[in-house]
Protein backbone atom coordinates (compact mmCIF):
# COMPACT_ATOMS: atom_id res chain seq x y z
CA UNK A 1 0.00 0.00 0.00
CA UNK A 2 1.07 3.58 -0.52
CA UNK A 3 1.81 5.85 2.44
CA UNK A 4 -1.47 7.64 1.86
CA UNK A 5 -3.42 4.36 1.87
CA UNK A 6 -1.70 3.28 5.10
CA UNK A 7 -2.57 6.62 6.70
CA UNK A 8 -6.21 6.28 5.63
CA UNK A 9 -6.35 2.73 7.00
CA UNK A 10 -4.90 3.83 10.35
CA UNK A 11 -7.30 6.77 10.48
CA UNK A 12 -10.32 4.57 9.83
CA UNK A 13 -9.39 1.57 12.00
CA UNK A 14 -6.85 2.54 14.65
CA UNK A 15 -7.97 6.07 15.56
CA UNK A 16 -11.42 4.99 16.86
CA UNK A 17 -9.78 2.31 19.01
CA UNK A 18 -7.21 4.78 20.30
CA UNK A 19 -9.94 7.32 21.03
CA UNK A 20 -11.72 4.68 23.12
CA UNK A 21 -8.49 3.85 24.92
CA UNK A 22 -7.86 7.54 25.61
CA UNK A 23 -11.39 7.90 27.02
CA UNK A 24 -10.83 4.85 29.26
CA UNK A 25 -7.48 6.25 30.39
CA UNK A 26 -9.02 9.62 31.28
CA UNK A 27 -11.78 7.92 33.30
CA UNK A 28 -9.51 5.56 35.24
CA UNK A 29 -6.37 7.66 35.76
CA UNK A 30 -7.82 9.63 38.69
CA UNK A 31 -9.08 6.54 40.54
CA UNK A 32 -6.15 4.15 40.21
CA UNK A 33 -4.18 3.42 43.40
CA UNK A 34 -1.33 5.94 43.60
CA UNK A 35 2.25 4.65 43.30
CA UNK A 36 1.05 1.25 42.10
CA UNK A 37 2.54 -0.33 39.01
CA UNK A 38 -0.72 0.31 37.15
CA UNK A 39 -0.56 3.99 38.18
CA UNK A 40 2.97 4.28 36.81
CA UNK A 41 2.01 2.57 33.54
CA UNK A 42 -1.05 4.72 33.07
CA UNK A 43 0.83 7.96 33.82
CA UNK A 44 3.55 6.91 31.41
CA UNK A 45 0.92 6.31 28.72
CA UNK A 46 -0.71 9.66 29.49
CA UNK A 47 2.62 11.50 29.36
CA UNK A 48 3.65 9.99 26.01
CA UNK A 49 0.19 9.81 24.39
CA UNK A 50 1.02 12.19 21.50
CA UNK A 51 4.07 10.07 20.62
CA UNK A 52 2.08 6.86 20.92
CA UNK A 53 -0.55 8.10 18.47
CA UNK A 54 1.79 9.62 15.86
CA UNK A 55 1.92 6.46 13.72
CA UNK A 56 -1.71 7.07 12.74
CA UNK A 57 -0.75 10.36 11.09
CA UNK A 58 1.97 9.09 8.75
CA UNK A 59 1.68 5.92 6.69
CA UNK A 60 5.46 5.41 6.72
CA UNK A 61 5.47 4.74 10.46
CA UNK A 62 4.71 1.45 12.20
CA UNK A 63 3.04 0.97 15.57
CA UNK A 64 5.97 -1.14 16.73
CA UNK A 65 9.74 -1.16 16.39
CA UNK A 66 10.05 -4.71 15.03
CA UNK A 67 11.98 -3.62 11.90
CA UNK A 68 14.45 -1.67 13.99
CA UNK A 69 14.82 -4.47 16.52
CA UNK A 70 15.38 -6.98 13.74
CA UNK A 71 18.04 -4.74 12.21
CA UNK A 72 20.00 -4.40 15.45
CA UNK A 73 19.70 -8.07 16.42
CA UNK A 74 23.05 -9.02 14.84
CA UNK A 75 24.70 -6.25 16.83
CA UNK A 76 23.13 -7.45 20.07
CA UNK A 77 24.27 -11.00 19.37
CA UNK A 78 27.72 -9.67 18.43
CA UNK A 79 27.93 -7.65 21.62
CA UNK A 80 29.10 -10.75 23.47
CA UNK A 81 31.88 -11.12 20.94
CA UNK A 82 33.05 -7.59 21.72
CA UNK A 83 33.72 -8.71 25.29
CA UNK A 84 36.73 -10.58 23.96
CA UNK A 85 38.27 -7.62 22.15
CA UNK A 86 41.84 -6.95 23.29
CA UNK A 87 41.15 -3.31 24.16
CA UNK A 88 38.24 -1.02 24.91
CA UNK A 89 39.16 0.98 21.79
CA UNK A 90 39.01 -2.19 19.69
CA UNK A 91 35.58 -3.07 21.06
CA UNK A 92 34.32 0.46 20.35
CA UNK A 93 35.72 0.35 16.82
CA UNK A 94 34.03 -3.00 16.16
CA UNK A 95 30.73 -1.74 17.52
CA UNK A 96 30.91 1.46 15.45
CA UNK A 97 31.69 -0.46 12.28
CA UNK A 98 28.82 -2.83 12.94
CA UNK A 99 26.44 0.12 13.43
CA UNK A 100 27.49 1.57 10.06
CA UNK A 101 26.89 -1.77 8.35
CA UNK A 102 23.46 -2.22 9.93
CA UNK A 103 22.47 1.36 9.05
CA UNK A 104 23.37 0.70 5.43
CA UNK A 105 21.41 -2.56 5.38
CA UNK A 106 18.39 -0.95 7.00
CA UNK A 107 18.35 1.68 4.27
CA UNK A 108 18.76 -0.73 1.37
CA UNK A 109 22.39 0.17 0.67
CA UNK A 110 24.99 -2.48 -0.07
CA UNK A 111 27.25 -2.27 3.03
CA UNK A 112 30.57 -2.56 1.16
CA UNK A 113 29.68 0.33 -1.18
CA UNK A 114 28.53 2.43 1.76
CA UNK A 115 31.68 1.79 3.81
CA UNK A 116 33.89 2.39 0.78
CA UNK A 117 32.22 5.75 0.20
CA UNK A 118 32.43 6.76 3.89
CA UNK A 119 36.10 5.79 4.21
CA UNK A 120 37.02 7.53 0.95
CA UNK A 121 35.30 10.76 2.01
CA UNK A 122 36.24 10.68 5.70
CA UNK A 123 39.78 12.06 5.24
CA UNK A 124 38.33 15.04 3.33
CA UNK A 125 36.01 16.02 6.18
CA UNK A 126 37.27 18.69 8.55
CA UNK A 127 34.22 20.12 10.31
CA UNK A 128 31.61 18.53 12.53
CA UNK A 129 28.98 19.23 9.88
CA UNK A 130 31.01 17.39 7.22
CA UNK A 131 31.49 14.40 9.52
CA UNK A 132 27.79 14.31 10.39
CA UNK A 133 26.86 14.51 6.71
CA UNK A 134 28.81 11.31 6.07
CA UNK A 135 26.90 9.44 8.75
CA UNK A 136 23.48 10.97 8.36
CA UNK A 137 20.40 9.40 6.87
CA UNK A 138 20.53 12.11 4.20
CA UNK A 139 23.82 10.68 2.93
CA UNK A 140 22.25 7.22 2.77
CA UNK A 141 19.39 8.59 0.70
CA UNK A 142 21.87 10.29 -1.63
CA UNK A 143 23.75 7.00 -2.04
CA UNK A 144 20.51 5.26 -3.07
CA UNK A 145 20.13 7.80 -5.83
CA UNK A 146 23.74 7.27 -6.97
CA UNK A 147 23.44 3.46 -7.01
Amino acid sequence: MSNEQCTELCQSRAVPILDGLREWLDQHLPVVVKQSILDKVMHYMDKYWPRFKVYTEDGRLNIDANLCEKAIRPFIVGRKNHLFSDTVSGAKASANLHCLIEMAKANGIEPYAYLKHVFMELPKASTATEFEALLSIRMVIDLKQIA
